[in-house]
C-alpha cells in the first residue's frame, strides 16, 4: 500500500508566520490601548474640568429663563506689557496682542445678546499689576447694569447660542433678581478662581469690591501671580457662614462658564484614581450646551 509523503513545513516559514502573528496580535494591543487611554483622557478631562456627572439638571434651560430686560456688561481689560513695579515691563509676563486677537470674539457676542461690552484699558491702575483693575473696571459698571460679568482678556467665548442669563438661572437655580446673590464665581484645582465671575448690583456687591480693592498686602509684582486672586480667596474664606450662603454662589462645575483645556496633573490623576464615587459622562458640554467660556485663546 502507498504512503502519500506530507511535505514538513519549511523553519523559515513557521519563523515568518509566528512573527506576522506576533506583529498583528501587538497591532491589536496597540489599537486597544489607544483606545483606553482615549477613553480615561475623555473622562479625566470632564473631571479634571469640574463637571457635574449629571447635566440633566442644567438642560432645558431656554433663552427666556431669566428674564431679558437685565442689563448686563461684559467688561474685560488687557495691558500689552506687564510693569514690575517700577516702571519696567517684566519678560515673565505679556498681554501682547490678546485683546486684538480676542476681542472680536467678544464684542460679536455680546452685539448678539443685547450686552454691553466694555474694554476697560484706559481704567488700568499703573500702581499696581493689571488684573488688579478688573476690581475697578467691575464697579465703573455696576451702577448703570444689573449684572456685570467679568473674563479675563485671555478668555473666549465658543458658545454664543448660550446667554449669560441662562449661565446665571442654571448656577443661581431660580430667575429672580431682587433674591438672587451677589456674587458668582467658579473653582478650579486651586480653588475660587478670579479669571471669569458674576457680580450683581447691590449694596453687597459695592462695599464687597471696595474691600477686595483695599488688601494690599495681596499686591505682587515680578511673577506669573499678581495676588488679586488670592485676595479674593482670602475674603471669601473669612466671610461668616450665613454671609456667604446669602450673598455667594460658587458653580457646581468649573466648566459652566469657566472651562479650562485639560492639562494632566497630579491634582487630575489623583482625582482619577481615588475618586472611585464619581461617574464620568463624555461628551457633557455638547449634551447639555453648557460649556461657556474657555480659558484660553488656543484650542
Amino acid at each position: 500500500m502507498a504512503h502519500r509523503r506530507v511535505r514538513a513545513t519549511p523553519p523559515s516559514l513557521l519563523r515568518r508566520l509566528s512573527v506576522l502573528l506576533l506583529a498583528l496580535f501587538s497591532s491589536l494591543l496597540f489599537l486597544a490601548f489607544l483606545h483606553i487611554c482615549a477613553s480615561v483622557l475623555r473622562r479625566a478631562n470632564d473631571l479634571g474640568r469640574r463637571c457635574l456627572a449629571n447635566p440633566s439638571v442644567f438642560s432645558g434651560i431656554s433663552t427666556s429663563a431669566m428674564t431679558r430686560t437685565l442689563k448686563i456688561a461684559m467688561v474685560s481689560l488687557s495691558q500689552e506689557e506687564i510693569s514690575d513695579g517700577v516702571g519696567r515691563p517684566t519678560r515673565r509676563r505679556s498681554f501682547r496682542g490678546v485683546m486684538a486677537a480676542v476681542g472680536g470674539n467678544k464684542r460679536a457676542y455680546a452685539a448678539r445678546m443685547g450686552y454691553d461690552f466694555i474694554d476697560a484699558h484706559d481704567l488700568v491702575d499703573p500702581a499696581r499689576p493689571p488684573s488688579w483693575s478688573k476690581i475697578v473696571a467691575v464697579r465703573s459698571q455696576l451702577s448703570s447694569h444689573d449684572w456685570v460679568f467679568w473674563n479675563d482678556a485671555d478668555t473666549v467665548v465658543t458658545n454664543p447660542d448660550i446667554a449669560l442669563e441662562n449661565v446665571l438661572v442654571a448656577v443661581i437655580g431660580q430667575a429672580d433678581f431682587e433674591t438672587s446673590p451677589d456674587l458668582v464665581v467658579t473653582e478650579d484645582v486651586n480653588g475660587i478662581n478670579a479669571g471669569v465671575f458674576f457680580v450683581r448690583r447691590s449694596k453687597w456687591s459695592e462695599k464687597f469690591l471696595e474691600t477686595w480693592w483695599n488688601l494690599t498686602s495681596f499686591i505682587q509684582f515680578g511673577s506669573t501671580k499678581s495676588g488679586d486672586n488670592d485676595a479674593l480667596k482670602y475674603l471669601l474664606k473669612n466671610l461668616s457662614s450665613h454671609e456667604l450662603r446669602s450673598h455667594v454662589r460658587i458653580s457646581p462645575m468649573q466648566c459652566l462658564f469657566n472651562s479650562y483645556l485639560w492639562y494632566p496633573s497630579w491634582k487630575s490623576v489623583h482625582q482619577l484614581i481615588f475618586s472611585s464615587g464619581a461617574v464620568w459622562r463624555v461628551g457633557l458640554s455638547n449634551l447639555s450646551s453648557i460649556q461657556m467660556i474657555l480659558g484660553s485663546i488656543t484650542r
